[in-house]
């Protein structure tokens, strides 16, 4: 008996088989279909456009038989997100389904800061762990793919949506003034100031 799993995917239409090829290669964890186990975040992201509908898709993971790799906000993960983010060979192509945190919205600043030398991979880890630990979940085999049940879908009024998106516009402008806030407090960085 299998553990089945409650993901939730949003966008312009109802997808009941998912595409495996249609994300970025570049994404946190590599090409595939990227859903979450929670709805309300999924919810969160769902956006507008004009002329069409925004559905909330629904679906069931067996995972018997599975290969699955979990992450948890340490080295591993963050090796594993800078490689996929500079297009990197992808590292766990073999694994069928990767679990673990998104990095937050700092992304590309921590990444910028990084690679020019002002902080150490501590402190990038840390500013990647900024702000709470919403998961994804990524498909990333055709085995995968067909363990996928869709179960249903719900349009999303647009007004819900801007609720969302405001929450999300909230918590952005925190993962922000955090990271300014750990960025200027780095030793190096205020001895630079002060020449």
């Amino acid at each position: 008996m299998g553990r089945f799993l409650t993901l939730f995917h949003t966008g312009f239409s109802e997808i009941r088989t998912p595409d495996l090829t249609v994300g970025r290669q570049n994404a946190d964890f590599g090409q595939g279909f990227y859903l979450s186990d929670d709805e309300e975040f999924s919810r969160r992201w769902a956006r507008t456009r004009r002329g069409m509908e925004t559905y909330l898709n629904r679906y069931e993971l067996d995972t018997t038989g599975l290969l699955i790799k979990r992450f948890s906000r340490n080295e591993a993960w963050f090796d594993y997100i800078f490689s996929n983010r500079m297009g990197k060979e992808d590292a766990l192509s073999a694994c069928d389904v990767i679990i673990g945190p998104i990095a937050n919205d700092t992304l590309y600043d921590t990444w910028g800061v990084l690679t020019s030398g002002l902080i150490d991979r501590k402190t990038a880890i840390a500013l990647l762990s900024v702000g709470p630990a919403y998961a994804q979940t990524v498909l990333k085999t055709e085995k995968a793919a067909a363990a996928l049940r869709y179960t249903g879908a719900q349009i999303l009024p647009p007004e819900e949506i801007e609720a969302y998106r405001e929450i999300v516009r909230r918590e952005e402008a925190v993962f922000q003034e955090t990271f300014a806030r750990i960025i200027t407090a780095l030793p190096e960085l205020t001895e630079t100031k002060g020449e």
